[in-house]
């Protein structure tokens, strides 16, 4: 059930800063949808939404990265196999700054890296 209510405020808030800033949603209109479809406290919604207001596109930008972050961990689980380990693909991951881009290219590295360890 909390997996699922996070999931839900996470695409509460893509509509919420959709709606702000390419509909014309109102402070107030965000706060109401996140209190009709989240269970998140007033307090918590208020300051959500303030911060799509003042950061256009984080919700979208952290969606695009999640997708991004599980596309790349399916590839690297494909050709990994049974080496795959999850620590080591999530420090991995923490160790690439910058856009999904480079994201990609630290990744394949790693994949390529953990690959002919295992092949020597």
């Amino acid at each position: 059930m909390g997996r699922h209510s996070l999931e839900l405020q996470r695409a509460c808030r893509l509509v919420v800063d959709t709606g702000i800033h390419a509909l014309g949603w109102t402070r107030q209109q965000g706060i109401d949808y996140m209190k009709k479809n989240t269970f998140k406290s007033e307090e918590s919604i208020k300051i959500d939404v303030e911060r799509y207001i003042m950061w256009p596109g984080q919700a979208c930008a952290y969606k695009v990265g999640e997708i991004k972050i599980k596309e790349l961990r399916k590839k690297a689980e494909k050709v990994l196999g049974d080496i795959f380990q999850l620590q080591d693909f999530h420090a991995a991951v923490l160790r690439c700054f910058g856009p999904l881009r480079i994201l990609e290219e630290c990744i394949d590295g790693y994949i390529a890296k953990a690959a002919n360890l295992v092949t020597i």
